[in-house]
């Protein structure tokens, strides 16, 4: 029976047993209608515009329904080469790359210190981490851009990179996983000659594959999407992002329906990458949490 292999499973917030509890079954209702609404809400606007793009203009003008006349996949393929979309793919994920790498080196290495070698005034270090997530990025965007500039790294990819070597809440992630890891590896390698960054990448980095995976997804979803920043660095330099692009379309000549294909082609990868990877990261996000 199936409610015989349910009983052996571990307990979860709601046993089994409270089931036959009429005030929990009607919890349980209300909880799953809420839930139900809000996975609805999130998902019609992407389903929506997804579905829209296979219009044309006039039937995209015309017809108030949800669902297309027909699916042609075609105009997907022409909308990409008319719009010289790949170019911007190209360049998306030149910033994707490089972001990734930097926050993973760069923050891993910041939490490495503060977490494990604790030198004097780690602590005064971390505070300053943490005082840093309650500044809006948005604030320091234009002494960001300026100082960009004077230094003539503007319409260069460096800047989108570095940005995300230096981000409070990656260190934090880091640093929460870190200080659960072994001591006693840390000081076997110690012994057996491990300088700092040996040991970073070869003892500490191979034990935290889960909350790097985390990271790198994190990553990877803010790089693809940002946009103020590649906006005010890249514009004008023919490395434009695709947030960048999309922004554009407001003084070009592309119709309705083909703005609409080119967020599609923005939203899939983002989609794609949840897709296949959101059991590492709610696994790697909850392996962080409970080790810190």
């Amino acid at each position: 029976m199936f409610f015989d292999n349910y009983r052996k499973k571990e307990d979860g917030v709601v046993r089994f047993y409270d089931l036959h509890s009429k005030r929990t079954k009607t919890l349980l209702i209300i909880i799953y209608i809420i839930c139900f609404a809000i996975i609805i809400t999130s998902l019609f606007p992407p389903v929506w515009v997804f579905l829209a793009s296979f219009k044309d203009i006039r039937e995209f003008r015309r017809s108030a329904t949800i669902l297309p006349s027909h699916f042609d996949f075609s105009t997907f393929s022409k909308t990409w080469n008319d719009l010289k979309f790949a170019k911007f793919y190209i360049n998306s994920s030149i910033s994707v790359a490089g972001s990734v790498v930097c926050a993973v080196i760069f923050n891993g290495l910041i939490a490495y210190v503060i977490g494990i070698l604790k030198p004097k005034g780690h602590k005064v270090v971390f505070g300053l981490v943490m005082w840093s997530l309650l500044i809006p990025t948005t604030t320091s965007v234009v002494a960001l851009f300026v100082n960009i500039n004077r230094i003539g790294l503007n319409q260069s990819f460096l800047p989108l990179w570095l940005s995300f070597g230096a981000n409070a809440f990656y260190v934090v992630l880091f640093k929460q996983f870190f200080e659960g890891l072994p001591k006693e590896l840390i000081e076997a390698a110690k012994l057996d000659g491990c300088g700092y960054l040996k040991t970073f990448a070869s003892i500490v980095l191979p034990l935290s594959k889960s909350i790097v995976m985390v990271v790198v997804i994190f990553a990877i979803n803010a790089a693809w999407s940002d946009f103020l920043l590649p906006y005010l660095v890249l514009n004008g330099s023919g490395k434009e992002t695709v947030m960048v692009r999309l922004f554009m379309f407001r003084t070009s000549t592309a119709t309705d329906v083909e703005v609409l294909r080119a967020v599609a082609f923005s939203i899939i990868p983002p989609i794609i990458l949840f897709t296949i990877f959101q059991k590492q990261i709610t696994e790697g996000a909850a392996a962080g949490a409970l080790k810190g």
